[in-house]
């Protein structure tokens, strides 16, 4: 999989995921167009990159739709293209139905899925233009069934993945592929301080999920779209 002479644009670059897809579309020769709310965030990410060309746009909020084609059209000033998409923006919270469930609800959709959709809407524009793309979003097996205390998590990431698919539909004739992956528990270092009980021997680490992240990104990928793959150890 080789992305030389590639631009791709990476949302929540700055989080344990979006940092190791960073790095694993740069070790591949990318262009990077990375996306988040935190400056500093992105300047330690910075720092692992090596001499990879990027773009650094902090102060990023993907629920607006003013910030979503800013991103667009900030990378097409500076790289006059967009081959991909990596969306890793989301956010987690448990709820049960009878106590704070509905409280959580429009953050999380607004987070999981609405940004999702607008940062596609403005990356299509780009991508019509050459009849070329990859778009990837970061969904959940918890987007498959609903569990105890999440069903505002499920629902949002559910929504994500019918975001997903439709787009897929309605951008293959011009050569634009879809997809998501459905990842099980990461193992960051959040997770093990908030779950310092848990058996993280199942979890996923963020390296694992960005190599199949860079297979549906890549040219290689063209035959699959619409498609939510799990990735689980």
């Amino acid at each position: 999989m080789d992305f030389a002479n590639q631009v791709a644009i990476v949302t929540g670059a700055g989080g344990n995921l979006g940092a190791a897809i960073s790095r694993e579309l740069a070790s591949r020769g990318a262009a990077l167009v990375l996306v988040d709310q935190s400056a500093d965030a992105l300047a330690r990410i910075e720092e692992t990159l090596g001499e990879t060309e990027r773009l650094l746009l902090s102060d990023v909020d993907l629920r607006k739709s003013a910030d979503a084609n800013r991103v667009v059209s900030e990378s097409m000033a500076r790289f006059g293209r967009i081959d991909a998409l990596a969306n890793t923006v989301g956010t987690f919270r448990m709820g049960r139905v009878e106590e704070d469930a509905a409280e959580h609800w429009q953050m999380l959709m607004d987070l999981n899925a609405l940004s999702a959709l607008l940062i596609s809407k403005a990356a299509l524009k780009a991508m019509r233009v050459r009849s070329y793309g990859r778009i990837l979003h970061v969904a959940a097996n918890a987007g498959l069934k609903g569990g105890a205390g999440m069903s505002a998590y499920s629902a949002s990431k559910a929504a994500l993945m019918r975001v997903c698919e439709a787009l897929s539909e309605e951008a293959r004739s011009a050569g634009i592929t879809a997809n998501c992956v459905l990842p099980s528990t990461i193992d960051t270092p959040q997770n093990r301080a908030a779950m310092p009980d848990a058996d993280s021997s199942a979890w996923v680490k963020p390296e694992a999920i960005a190599k199949v992240a860079a297979f549906l990104l890549s040219t290689d990928a063209g035959s699959v779209t619409g498609a939510a793959v799990p990735v689980t150890r």
